[in-house]
C-alpha cells in the first residue's frame, strides 16, 4: 500500500461500526477521509464522543476492501488515509505500509529502514500509536528475538491476524 495522507486537525468527523473475523471494528472518517481503525478494547482508542455522528456513507470503499481482505482476496489495500500524527509518526506508518502481506519485520528493522538504527523503542511507541490498524499493519512488527511483542488490539489479536496472513494455524505460530 501507497501511503497516502493529508494532515490537517480539523474537520468533519462521522463514523460506522463493521464486524469483522477480529470482532466490531469502528471506522472514523475526517472530511469522508477514513482516520481511524478501532478495536473493541483497543489501546489508545480515542473516546467515542470525538467520532461525530454515525453515517456509512463515506466508508464503502473501506468496508468493500475489508471484506475482501477477510476473505483472502486482498493483499494490499489502496486507499486515501486522513493520519494525525507527528513527522517521525507518519514515516513510521508509511514503513509499516512496506511490510508485504504475510511477512513481518522487527522494531529494530525498521528503525535500520528510517535510518535512526537504535530507535527501535520510539518506532514501537509509533507503531502502538498507529490509528488504522490492519490497513496499515502495525501488527506485522515482532521482538528482535521473533516473537510477539505489544499490540493495541491485544496479542491474541495480533497471533490471529499473522496466522491469517501467513496461512498457519494459530497455535503454530510464535
Amino acid at each position: 500500500m501507497t501511503l497516502t495522507t493529508t494532515t490537517t486537525t480539523t474537520g468533519t468527523r462521522t463514523h460506522t461500526v463493521v464486524d469483522s473475523p477480529y470482532g466490531p471494528l469502528t471506522l472514523v472518517a475526517t472530511d469522508s477521509v477514513l482516520s481511524g481503525l478501532y478495536m473493541t478494547g483497543q489501546r489508545h482508542r480515542p473516546a467515542e464522543e470525538t467520532f461525530g455522528e454515525p453515517d456509512p456513507r463515506a466508508f464503502r470503499e473501506v468496508i468493500r476492501q475489508l471484506d475482501a481482505y477477510f476473505a483472502g482476496g486482498l493483499t494490499d489495500f489502496d486507499m486515501p488515509l486522513h493520519l494525525e500524527g507527528t513527522p517521525f509518526q507518519r514515516s513510521v506508518w508509511e514503513q509499516l505500509c512496506l511490510i508485504p502481506y504475510g511477512e513481518t519485520r522487527t522494531y529494530g528493522e525498521l528503525a535500520d529502514a528510517l535510518g535512526k538504527p537504535g530507535a527501535s523503542r520510539a518506532v514501537g511507541l509509533a507503531n502502538g500509536k498507529n490509528p488504522v490498524g490492519i490497513i496499515v499493519p502495525c501488527h506485522r512488527v515482532i521482538g528482535s528475538t521473533g516473537g510477539l511483542t505489544g499490540y493495541g488490539g491485544g496479542l491474541d489479536r495480533k497471533q490471529r491476524l499473522l496466522a491469517f496472513e501467513s496461512g498457519t494455524p494459530e497455535d503454530a505460530l510464535f
